[in-house]
């Protein structure tokens, strides 16, 4: 079985379906459901930052997917919310296929409530309950508009999609739903903190290790109740897991150099992308300061930090 929010002309060759039947559900009076609430927010600058960041904090601890159109941007933006202290996980397919799993796996589990991304999470993702859709930058097609706003309100939820609106920009001509203006509040809660965090354990499939391994593991040597303890995700070799936040430290210490299933394995806590070929912030070489500006040799550092 095949889906799609959208209708491909062809199927590619290598998919191999040989005869198909074709089911469309789609109703022709509107590209998005109703379940769906449409905002507009004006920035009265061309960059958009501050206002996003005043945006998300409005929001709340809610789960965010921010939308843009560019690599670079990405990163531009993700530096930009964790300089002002939001927990954020980025994805663009830059990232080697590892770094975009634990990017995913980060959102998903409620590690970090904010996604930043290119196009790249717009399809074939299935995280539930994604409360807001922020198109930073504009989608570039309407078949793109309609696949960012099909992460949230899935199945029977409801969610909200925003259009952060620059000087002389207007919605564009395909998004056909009534919408209204989102006002801002004056006085905004610091960046919320998610409840959860996520950790790597160095043994997967390929060791004989379950679910139910990791739950034993983590209640008899890492000292958590099974409460604290969300959703696991088993790989070939490795093992990541969504821990309460506020147990991160305790659980690193007791593991340190135990055994599940008698395997001594690693245990840490997954923060973010690990960047190759990135120096540490008190050895960076003279070179590099008088080559890179201030902003790139900050990223290098976010890239290590994160």
């Amino acid at each position: 079985i095949l889906l799609s929010a959208t209708e491909s002309e062809t199927i590619p060759n290598f998919v191999s379906m040989g005869r198909t039947v074709h089911l469309d559900y789609r109703t022709e009076d509107e590209n998005i459901p109703d379940r769906i609430r449409l905002y507009t927010v004006t920035s009265p600058e061309k960059d958009k930052l501050e206002v996003l960041k005043k945006l998300l904090l409005s929001l709340g601890d809610k789960s965010s997917i921010v939308f843009l159109n560019y690599r670079d941007s990405v990163e531009r933006t993700a530096l930009f919310l964790k300089e002002n202290g939001f927990t954020i996980s980025w994805f663009h397919g830059g990232l080697d296929q590892r770094e975009r799993e634990a990017s995913l796996y980060r959102f998903s589990n409620g590690s970090a409530p904010i996604l930043i991304s290119t196009d790249l999470a717009s399809r074939g993702l299935d995280i539930p309950d994604v409360d807001n859709i922020i198109h930073y930058h504009f989608p570039e097609t309407e078949d793109s508009y309609v696949h960012r706003v099909g992460r949230t309100a899935r199945w029977d939820k409801e969610g909200r999609a925003f259009f952060i609106l620059g000087p002389e920009e207007h919605l564009p001509e395909y998004v056909t739903n009534e919408h209204e203006e989102y006002k801002i509040p004056e006085t905004l809660p610091k960046p919320a903190q998610p409840r959860m965090a996520t950790i790597y354990i160095g043994k997967g499939k390929k060791d004989k290790i379950s679910k139910i391994d990791i739950v034993g593991f983590l209640c008899k040597k890492g000292g958590l109740k099974s409460s604290e303890i969300g959703k696991i995700d088993v790989k070939d070799r490795f093992t990541y897991v969504a821990v309460s936040r506020t147990k991160i430290k305790e659980i690193i210490s007791l593991t340190k150099g135990e055994k599940i299933k008698g395997i001594r394995t690693v245990v840490e806590e997954v923060r973010g992308h690990i960047i190759q070929c990135v120096t540490f912030f008190f050895n960076i070489p003279l070179h590099v300061y008088k080559t890179h500006t201030i902003l790139q040799i900050k990223k290098m550092i976010f890239y290590l930090e994160v």
